[in-house]
């Protein structure tokens, strides 16, 4: 079956790509992980968007990924959440909401997929590991304050 990739996937391609892999594999894990779209005439031209979004975020080489190691390294994360009167947040804190911060703090895009954090349900200090490249890992601290 033949698709396009919208994001990385290991082993496979990189988003925008244009993958052929089988019926089963298409199926049960690319589709519905959102991970892969039907190829198509309409979806040929979505390619190029799926490319400059890609680049956008886009690590360049070894060196550029030290300088934003460097850079979210430096920066103090903070995350604001609603919290309850124990002092526990009303949900946990998601990757979504740490990229937002990230984002607001350093000012760099980063993709979520590369970001490995704890689970984050109370006020507190927390560890994150950001992969960059292949050989570069930024550890940052995210600190977690109430709304």
């Amino acid at each position: 079956m033949k698709l396009i990739l919208t994001r990385e996937v290991v082993g496979l391609g990189q988003a925008g790509d244009v993958v052929n892999v089988k019926d089963g594999y298409a199926h049960n894990f690319l589709l519905p992980r959102g991970n892969a779209i039907a190829w198509s005439l309409g979806g040929e031209k979505q390619i190029e968007g799926i490319r400059r979004a890609r680049s956008t975020r886009e690590i360049r080489d070894l060196d550029h990924a030290r300088e934003i190691k460097a850079t979210l390294e430096s920066a103090p994360i903070v995350v604001k959440a609603k919290v309850g009167a124990t002092g526990s947040l009303f949900g946990s804190v998601t990757d979504k909401d740490l990229v937002a911060a990230i984002k607001l703090s350093a000012g760099i895009d980063i993709d979520r997929h590369r970001l490995k954090a704890p689970t984050m349900k109370k006020l507190g200090s927390y560890t994150a590991k950001i992969t960059l490249h292949a050989q570069v890992a930024a550890t940052i601290q995210v600190e977690v304050v109430a709304a």
